[in-house]
């Protein structure tokens, strides 16, 4: 069952649970998330929240729920925002 602890302002926090990995997990785990720019803990629990998603649908192999994929998406144009393609049309100068 998923512990419950309280804040030291008194309000309750989000459930934790204890998992328990191999290290090539962790290591594949932690890799993962440092790709996507996320914490360990964070990143498992996306990848937990999916799993369940697929498992639910019925099909292993079903895709990925379309708001996550939109804000990774999001996430990526923030962390890489590409090169400019070509020369600018036209340049103006303020003065």
């Amino acid at each position: 069952m998923a512990t419950r602890q309280n804040s030291s302002s008194g309000r309750p926090k989000s459930p934790r649970i204890q998992v328990v990995l191999s290290e090539d997990l962790l290591r594949r785990l932690s890799a993962l998330a440092e790709a996507d720019s996320r914490t360990v803990s964070n990143m498992a629990r996306v990848l937990i929240q999916q799993g369940l998603d697929r498992h639910q649908a019925g099909s292993p192999a079903a895709q990925e729920a379309p708001a996550e994929t939109v804000r990774q998406k999001l996430e990526r144009q923030q962390q890489d925002p590409g090169r400019l393609r070509g020369r600018p049309r036209r340049i103006r100068l303020k003065g």
